[in-house]
């Protein structure tokens, strides 16, 4: 009850919606309840009815308001079932739809802070999955919980005010499905199907940030690591959900055993009351068979309930998004001219994360120095780079330029980080115009300069529009090393001192990569560069290497060093260049 309060304590996604339908919501409990009640009434109706029947009444009078009523709640069950799914479906929908708008109005107000906070993968789960979830809450939980606590109530206190004792072993009987269960299932089942969302959801974030450099485990000729990767959680999701059927099916045998007992105890009760007669043992069969429609909504108590860890993960997910704010930091100007680029024991992990994808990493980069960071898909490498410019913001630790924290930079970032990653988007404009992207200010002189200094100005002025060409959306009218080049001319124009290569070179062939890196490191060579790689082709043009494994410095050095003392990567290099 505790975990229950703190979870709706300052809740803005479930409770306010509550209160919004509530009327919609008591008449979808209500059609439950009578839906239940119905195939309840129509059985004990039906056991009456066969039994004055076995005793060959001598008029069909004797019978005729059984079969009457045999009809009427025959009819009943169905209309009211049919009504509470599309009762029930409507009320959900219009808070699903709620529950998307404002999702959306909160994503597009706090893009910067979710982007801080969260991976792609994350989002995409909030999206595909927590608001399922949510809709699957009332659905799964709330509706049959209620409907069977009513019937719970009903079955006791209308057996009760006919024999308190009975009504007290109902109380205790039927109190094992409606209490014990539930809260069996949450402790056992629950922590299962939890633990198989934080798989699901962990495997969603890393198949999003591997399947986005899905060219680079097959240029590292890695694609059976690839799959098996993605073996591993499907694996253990496969395990968990054979121990969730096994559970479910002992769970449903329990329960039928419970209402076995149930319904012993309201046959042998019936025996002794209303056997005096013949026309009261009529009543025997009634009460044995009103308590079989029962089994469903009480099945459904404690799968609803198991399935509550994860309801309330999302709930807290979603209600994680309304508490996420900016952080208000002082946009201070970066002093003078670039002199240290420090990263002081960072630590960091994302919010749904049971590690840390970085873990207490330090090192000093000084102007002009090149260094070089290594390793697989989903070590990191990825995180710590939007760490150094300040996207993400570290749990412990910090990331200091000329002694100033990056994340107080932020307006001034541009004129510190210049970016050149493996897809440089490309806007549907001119040529002109996308260069110049790098230096607003900049006039059509220095953009030609930045061009001809790419090595394109050949190419770009052998078109009938020349620096005017369309370059169509994302550049699709140049090649993969042309559109890295007119990037390139933009971080030249933009002249910031650190420029960061994110795998620049993943999608071109090996001519061409080494063409490129060339001339990247040619004409940046008074920059500083940090240089993310999965490989060692043109390793030669960097003064250290980092390899980033498990959050943290794996190996490090300079190229002669490693090449020298350590054999994994001499075996890299010598495989990278062909011996």
């Amino acid at each position: 009850m505790k975990g229950l309060r703190e979870t709706f304590a300052h809740d803005t996604w479930v409770m306010p919606y509550l209160r919004k339908y509530k009327g919609l919501l008591i008449l979808v409990l209500f059609l439950g309840f009578m839906t239940f009640f119905s195939g309840g009434a129509l059985m004990f109706n039906s056991g009456y009815l066969i039994s004055e029947a076995a005793r060959q009444p001598s008029s069909i009078i004797y019978i005729y308001v059984p079969v009457v009523l045999a009809r009427a709640f025959g009819i009943a069950r169905p209309t009211f079932r049919y009504i509470e799914r599309l009762t029930s479906h409507n009320w959900v929908l219009k808070i699903v739809s709620d529950f998307r708008k404002k999702l959306y109005q909160t994503v597009e107000r706090k893009a910067s802070a979710i982007q801080r906070s969260h991976q792609t993968g994350d989002i995409l789960s909030i999206l595909a999955d927590d608001i399922d979830h949510i809709e699957n809450l009332y659905l799964r939980t709330v509706f049959p919980m209620v409907i069977g606590w009513l019937l719970y109530l009903f079955i006791v206190i209308g057996v009760g005010s006919l024999n308190w004792v009975v009504g007290l072993l109902m109380l205790l009987l039927l109190g094992i499905i409606v209490i014990v269960l539930p809260l069996a299932s949450v402790a056992t089942n629950g922590v299962r199907e939890y633990r198989q969302h934080q798989i699901q959801h962990e495997f969603y974030t890393n198949l999003t940030d591997e399947v986005l450099g899905l060219g680079d485990w097959l240029i590292s000729g890695r694609y059976d690591d690839f799959i098996n990767l993605q073996k591993k959680p499907i694996k253990q999701i496969a395990q968990l959900r054979k121990k969730d059927h096994y559970f479910q099916w002992w769970r449903s045998f329990f329960v039928q055993f419970v209402v076995l007992l149930t319904t012993i105890t309201l046959l042998i009760w019936a025996a002794n009351s209303f056997t005096a007669t013949k026309s009261l043992a009529n009543w025997v069969a009634a009460f044995a068979l009103a308590i079989f429609p029962a089994v469903s909504p009480f099945l459904n108590m404690s799968q609803g309930l198991s399935e509550w860890p994860v309801y309330r993960r999302s709930i807290e997910r979603v209600n994680q998004l309304d508490r996420d704010q900016p952080a208000k930091v002082d946009q201070n100007q970066l002093e003078g001219h670039f002199k240290e680029l420090k990263i002081a024991n960072v630590t960091f992990k994302y919010p749904d994360g049971d590690r840390n994808i970085v873990n207490d990493i330090s090192m000093t980069i000084h102007p002009g120095e090149k260094v070089a960071l290594l390793g697989p898909s989903g070590t990191g490498k990825s995180t710590f780079l939007k760490l150094l410019v300040g996207d993400l913001i570290p749990n412990d630790g910090q990331i200091l330029a000329n002694g100033k924290d990056v994340s107080s930079l932020q307006k001034v970032r541009s004129s510190l980080f210049g970016i050149l990653d493996q897809q440089p988007y490309l806007f549907d404009t001119t040529v002109m115009n996308n260069v110049r992207l790098g230096n607003t200010n900049a006039t059509d002189d220095e953009i030609k300069d930045a061009i001809a200094a790419v090595g394109l100005k050949d190419l770009i002025e052998s078109l009938p529009d020349q620096y005017n060409t369309e370059v169509q959306e994302t550049g699709k009218r140049f090649s993969g090393g042309e559109r890295q080049r007119l990037s390139l001319a933009r971080i030249l124009l933009q002249d910031a001192p650190i420029i960061i290569l994110d795998e620049p070179t993943v999608s071109l062939d090996p001519i061409t990569e080494k063409k490129l890196l060339d001339q990247v490191f040619d004409l940046l060579h008074n920059k500083t560069i940090i240089w993310v790689t999965h490989h060692l082709a043109g390793i030669a043009h960097v003064d250290q290497v980092r390899f980033l494994e498990n959050g943290h410095f794996d190996m490090q050095g300079t190229p002669q060093e490693l090449y020298q003392q350590e054999p994994r990567f001499r075996q890299l290099y010598d495989l990278d260049r062909g011996k």
